[in-house]
């Protein structure tokens, strides 16, 4: 069967096989791109954290490892570095795991020295590289984030629909400027990028914010047994902040939709006019907008396309969900079903304890709480063999504790299982379908039969043409190529379907909902004995 598809264009820039070899040329730099994370789970951390602190902190820098020693010194007096990581020994084979790693790279080689030692470790200094300068301020700003909720930027949507509009009229009057050439020209494509350029930067600091908050959000509203004045803090949060950012959302939805929609038309001459810069090479990382990639993105953002929602749709339903989470979560809260009441406080009340005591002391309140002495302390394998002494039992991993332990204080399943009802009249309703089904069947299948010899004169009835379309599935799955032959059967009652390929016209079938027609294939219909089971 063939099918068209009316007023649909294809881009051919992001079809699906260039997207495909995008990704595996993706794939195939990942390796080196992720070893420029290894040194934040090293074991000396903390002592690259510094050193990539200081070629990031400056522009062009090109330091020896006796200058990164020296700019490491006051930081291992102040103990925020391990004592003797800023000796010249120990950061030349730091700045060696670096550069081996692939955060740094080799600088220019000269070097004054007062001794041959000085002169081996000064013989090279070293760069940072470009990718490392952004994994190091993501780092950064992942150490700066606080643990609360992140202000979504409401003020960016008029900007974005600002922007957008002032957009098309740019575009036009560099469109006409281009013409005239000259300083007007170059000056309309100049406020061309700026538009587009602060129009990006916008959109990413409004998706940022957006998506940051909801994480932060699904966090938080599946917490069990909330205290009161937490479901408080969140039903304002719910209630009042996310009803404004949704409703501002969906105000500037729409117009900001009109204008991607009529920039649309004009796109091609829009990437045109802000086409590569000349002096920076071919292989140059461009801003954002000056690829059909980037508008593409925008455009899915707000805009919902067949089978793919946009990020305000997937926004309305988060909101939805987060709203039908704190309700539930209100529910258990309020409904006080446990037969006990709820351990939290208690639980919490005794950690303070262990935070207080000394370990003499920890080691009674433990036997007293739990019942269990040293002798007969018995937990889970750890994960890894090893001993980990110099982590405290604070800073250790923590023990999820189930919602049975926290609110009844064992961990006894609860409910038991629902009855079996005899049903005798659903049992019979059950029945009399799966007789009629099977009546169905059976007058589909002697149809067919009966139309085998003309079977491309013959008008199939919907029941025929769903068994005939099952028959053909599965012939049509068991070859390999197009010139293979294929068969399936019904072993109940012995109709099979052969499929033959041919280079004959091709096969029309008549049904009651219109004309199935097989290209390159034959199919013929048999009446075999069907098998007998015995029970």
């Amino acid at each position: 069967m063939s099918a068209g598809h009316e007023g649909r264009t294809i881009d051919t820039e992001t079809s699906l096989p260039q997207r495909a070899g995008e990704a595996t040329g993706a794939d195939h730099e990942a390796e080196p791109r992720l070893a420029l994370y290894a040194y934040l789970t090293a074991e000396h951390r903390r002592s690259y954290l510094a050193i990539m602190r200081l070629f990031t902190a400056t522009l062009l820098p090109d330091l020896s490892p006796n200058e990164v020693a020296a700019a490491l010194a006051p930081l291992e007096r102040e103990g925020a570095i391990d004592p003797g990581e800023s000796d010249p020994e120990v950061i030349a084979d730091r700045l060696k795991r670096l550069h081996d790693w692939g955060n740094l790279v080799k600088g220019r080689r000269e070097t004054i020295a007062s001794s041959i030692a000085e002169f081996v470790r000064g013989a090279f200094r070293y760069q940072v590289n470009k990718l490392a300068v952004r994994v190091q301020r993501d780092v950064d700003e992942l150490l700066r984030v606080p643990e609360g909720a992140r202000e979504v930027s409401r003020e960016l949507l008029p900007a974005i629909e600002r922007g957008l509009t002032q957009l098309g009229g740019t575009l036009s009057k560099a469109i006409t400027a281009e013409r005239q050439g000259g300083s007007v020209a170059k000056r309309a494509r100049e406020e061309l990028a700026e538009q587009v350029t602060t129009l990006f930067l916008q959109h990413a600091e409004l998706a940022v914010t957006v998506r940051d908050f909801y994480a932060y959000l699904g966090q938080v509203v599946t917490r069990h047994n909330l205290e009161p004045d937490e479901i408080s803090g969140f039903r304002n949060l719910l209630v009042e902040y996310i009803q404004m950012v949704v409703e501002d959302v969906l105000r500037h939805t729409p117009t900001i939709a009109d204008s991607l929609k009529a920039l649309a038309r004009g796109r091609s001459e829009l990437l045109r006019l802000l086409g590569p810069n000349d002096q920076l090479g071919g292989a140059v990382e461009r801003a954002r907008g000056r690829s059909r990639t980037d508008w593409q993105e925008l455009t899915d953002w707000f805009v919902d396309r067949p089978g793919r929602p946009s990020q305000v749709t997937a926004l309305r339903e988060a909101t939805a969900r987060a709203i039908g989470s704190l309700l539930a979560s209100v529910k258990r809260a309020t409904a006080g079903g446990g037969l006990l009441p709820g351990r939290r406080s208690e639980l919490l009340e005794l950690a303070s304890w262990f935070d207080k005591a000394e370990p003499t002391e920890a080691h009674s309140i433990y036997a007293a709480a739990f019942g269990l002495y040293s002798s007969r302390h018995l937990l889970p394998a750890p994960e890894h063999d090893g001993d980990d002494e110099h982590t405290p039992w604070r800073d250790g991993p923590v023990v999820d504790v189930t919602v049975s332990v926290r609110s009844r204080g064992d961990r006894g399943a609860r409910g038991r299982a629902s009855r079996i009802l005899d049903d005798p009249f659903t049992q019979e309703t059950l029945l009399a379908e799966a007789r009629k089904a099977d009546q169905r069947r059976a007058a589909a299948v002697f149809e067919l039969a009966a139309a085998a010899p003309k079977l491309e004169e013959t008008e199939l009835s919907s029941d025929a043409l769903g068994v005939f379309c099952e028959l053909l599935t599965l012939a049509m799955a068991q070859r390999e190529r197009d010139t293979d032959q294929g068969s399936a059967a019904d072993p109940v009652r012995g109709l099979r379907l052969t499929l033959q390929p041919t280079e004959e016209e091709p096969t029309r079938i008549k049904t009651v909902s219109g004309v199935l027609t097989l290209h390159g294939a034959r199919v013929a219909l048999t009446t075999e004995q069907p098998e007998v089971r015995s029970s």
